[in-house]
Parts: structure tokens; sequence; C-alpha cells
């Protein structure tokens, strides 16, 4: 298994940044490394979401498709995206620190027997990607 992590603090409201990052037809505003691809479908817990993902500004976008495995309010968003022999879970998950502020945590897993083969490859751009959509969301939100 391989991680990648990120993590942000946003000068806002735990439910701010929830509301934001939930309303995935509203990412083409803020977010330039995931896109909705279907935006009539909501994140519920077992709802299939077609996304697309750019790891870097400047390259093609990757079409992919998920199962939503866990929607808790304000706290986790989770999904899971696979073929056979790779897998990979997002994670996004909101922790209050003080008054008004929120940690913003990304975490992305890999598993599977292809893990060895496809990570070594987009390790450093998805990295980049997760860095690059934490501060997009900082920035969006500390805006509204």
């Amino acid at each position: 298994m391989a991680s990648l992590y990120t993590e942000i603090e946003i000068n806002a409201p735990k439910q701010r940044v929830w509301q934001v990052l939930y309303q995935k037809d509203r990412w083409k505003y803020w977010n330039t490394f995931l896109f909705d691809c279907d935006s009539k479908l909501s994140f519920r817990q077992g709802q299939e979401v077609f996304l697309s993902l750019r790891r870097l500004p400047n390259d093609e976008e990757t079409e992919f498709e998920s199962v939503v495995t866990q929607v808790d309010p304000e706290v986790c968003l989770r999904w899971t995206s696979a073929i056979p022999g790779f897998r990979n879970e997002y994670v996004f998950e909101l922790q209050e620190i003080g008054i008004r502020r929120t940690k913003y945590v990304h975490r992305s897993n890999f598993s599977g027997i292809l893990t060895r083969v496809f990570v070594p490859f987009i390790r450093a751009d998805e990295h980049r990607g997760m860095q690059r959509m934490a501060r997009e969301l900082k920035r969006y939100v500390e805006e509204l």
C-alpha cells in the first residue's frame, strides 16, 4: 500500500468548508485538480460518481468512475476508484481546530498488485495536484 497526504488550515468554520467541498457541481469555480463529470449526481454512500482529474495544470484530463464509500457531513467524504489490480481511495477530512478555523486533510491511498507499477509514475504529480486543490479550496472558502 502507498499513500499520499496533504493538509491545510482554512480560516473558516467547518460547515462552510464542507458546503464548498460537497457541492461538486461548483468545483469548476475553484478546483483545477478534480472535476465533476456529472453534476446531476450527488455524493451519497454507494453512489457511483464520474469524475476527472488533472494532475498538472496543463495535463490532459483523466476520467474515472468511483463509488462513494462514506459521507459524514462536515467530517469526512470518501470514495474509491478501482481497475483490476489497482485501487485508489480518496479521503477528505475536516477537523475543527478553533473558532472559525478548519484543518482540511486529503489522503490518497493506493493498493493492489499494480500499485508498484503505477504509483512511481504518478506519485509526484498526484501529490502536487492534491496540494494545489488544498490551496484553491482555502482561497475560495476564505473569500466567501
